[in-house]
């Protein structure tokens, strides 16, 4: 299985035409994106709150996470976004991939749109 890298343009949602681009690693497992803490503190965006991750070998750590604006193309977004630290990975995760009504094919490796849906109550 190969891996899909994927160029987007990450903003402050209080100043949406100021952005940074950043390649991606996409990993639809992951529910949030991360993003090295220098590109978001240069974007002014500010953490919200702390998470606490497990990593893969059982250490606990912790991270700081805030809301960010996500662009690709024509697609805009928000999303929660982890403050990444050096020797962390640059993420692109579940909740932003939804944001930008996109679903990553796992089997062919390919970003596809999500099917849009909206719940309502018709009358007449």
């Amino acid at each position: 299985m190969g891996l899909t890298v994927l160029e987007i343009e990450v903003g402050n949602p209080a100043n949406p035409e100021v952005t940074e681009k950043v390649d991606f690693l996409i990993d639809s497992g992951a529910i949030y994106s991360v993003v090295p803490t220098p590109i978001l503190e240069k974007l002014g965006i500010k953490p919200l709150a702390e998470e606490e991750f497990r990593l893969a070998n059982g250490t606990k750590v912790v991270r700081k996470k805030g809301i960010a604006l996500f662009r690709y193309g024509e697609r805009v977004g928000g999303a929660d976004v982890i403050f990444g630290k050096e020797g962390d990975h640059k993420l692109l995760g579940a909740f932003t991939l939804e944001a930008l009504g996109l679903v990553l094919d796992p089997l062919k490796r390919e970003l596809k749109p999500l099917p849009m849906l909206l719940a309502a109550l018709l009358s007449g």
